[in-house]
């Protein structure tokens, strides 16, 4: 059976509804899926003040459960127009399975939230995608198969490099259906793909 990672890390829980949806995709395939997420970085109290969802359920991921995957799908929000620096150091710490060659011929995809529209949704994708490649794997986004990414009947993330939402400035807009359904789609097509390759 095809084993599928998705590694996320969420501040305000865009990023975690997310990969809930990631998941569903990918285990419409049959597929045995983990949900697990990077440690948090930001002091308890400072977390607390700033409102992080801080009741997250999702086991914390090791560095070492990575080459036990046959797909791993990394998500988090953008930071500037990259990746979260959560989710930065998580990656930094696997250079011991680069060295080893470890990840290579896995495949990896990348989804992500931002705060506006505009706001560093593919820059945070391809951030997440460059550390992908550096590890060997194979990269899969959200093709136009899924083609809720070029409505232009209302406001929505996606893109070619992968499944995306926009949280608002204050954080009130959740996932929307057709976020959540680019999400799915691209979970099944990672799921089909390692499934492919390993055969």
């Amino acid at each position: 059976m095809t084993k599928i990672l998705i590694l996320y890390y969420s501040a305000y829980g865009h990023v975690e509804r997310m990969a809930e949806a990631v998941a569903e995709g990918a285990r419409e395939t049959g597929a045995e899926v983990d949900i697990k997420r990077v440690p948090e970085l930001v002091p308890p109290e400072v977390a607390s003040a700033a409102h992080y969802k801080l009741d997250q359920s999702a086991p914390v991921a090791q560095v070492a459960d990575l080459e036990h995957y046959d797909a791993i799908v990394v998500g988090c929000g953008t930071r500037f127009g990259r990746m979260a620096s959560q989710m930065a150091n998580f990656l930094d710490q696997a250079g011991g399975l680069w060295a080893r060659g470890a990840l290579h011929g896995k495949v990896g995809g990348a989804f992500t939230s931002t705060a506006t529209q505009h706001g560093g949704q593919e820059t945070t994708l391809f951030s997440i995608i460059t550390n992908l490649l550096h590890f060997g794997m194979v990269i899969v986004g959200l093709d136009y198969g899924h083609a809720g990414q070029m409505t232009l009947d209302e406001v929505t993330g996606g893109s070619p490099y992968g499944a995306s939402t926009i949280a608002g400035g204050d954080g009130s807009r959740q996932p929307t259906a057709n976020e959540l359904t680019g999400a799915r789609y691209q979970g099944r097509k990672i799921a089909e793909t390692a499934a492919k390759l390993a055969r």
